[in-house]
């Protein structure tokens, strides 16, 4: 990732991203470059709207692909695990990006009316590498650890 870039940890597997800004008076620009940005070339992108607000979304790991997940619009919580650390993260800011590396847990809960959450991914859609259920997820993640 670029030098400029803030990154803070959240938890093992995980970080807070800042991307750049670019403020005009008729409104601000950010953007991401895969590589640049964010530890990964994008090979997807995909939009969650429209979740009400007692929905879930999530509930899975990746066995290998890492991901960003933006809040471009409203807000909502992402709960983290990887293993051995669990964490909430509200996401509200189109600025902040949500690093994923594999093997982290996620549900994503809380969406406010409107929100609209962006995800960049490093492959395309692969069902092999997703763990669904938690307790095959904490069995690999022990093996990993």
């Amino acid at each position: 990732m670029g030098k400029d870039m803030m990154e803070k940890p959240i938890i093992k597997g995980a970080s807070l991203l800042q991307f750049p800004i670019i403020k005009d008076h008729r409104g601000n620009l950010s953007f991401v470059e895969g590589s640049e940005h964010i530890p990964f070339d994008i090979a997807r992108v995909y939009y969650l709207y429209d979740v009400p607000h007692d929905a879930e979304r999530g509930g899975h790991a990746h066995k290998e692909l890492q991901q960003v997940i933006i809040a471009m619009s409203g807000s909502y919580v992402v709960e983290l695990d990887n293993g051995t650390e669990r964490k909430d993260v509200l996401l509200n800011n189109p600025r902040m990006g949500l690093y994923l590396n594999s093997m982290t847990w996620r549900v994503l809960k809380g969406f406010s009316s409107g929100s609209v959450c962006v995800v960049l991914a490093s492959q395309p859609y692969i069902e092999d590498d997703y763990i669904r259920d938690y307790d095959d997820f904490l069995r690999a993640a022990k093996r990993n650890g």
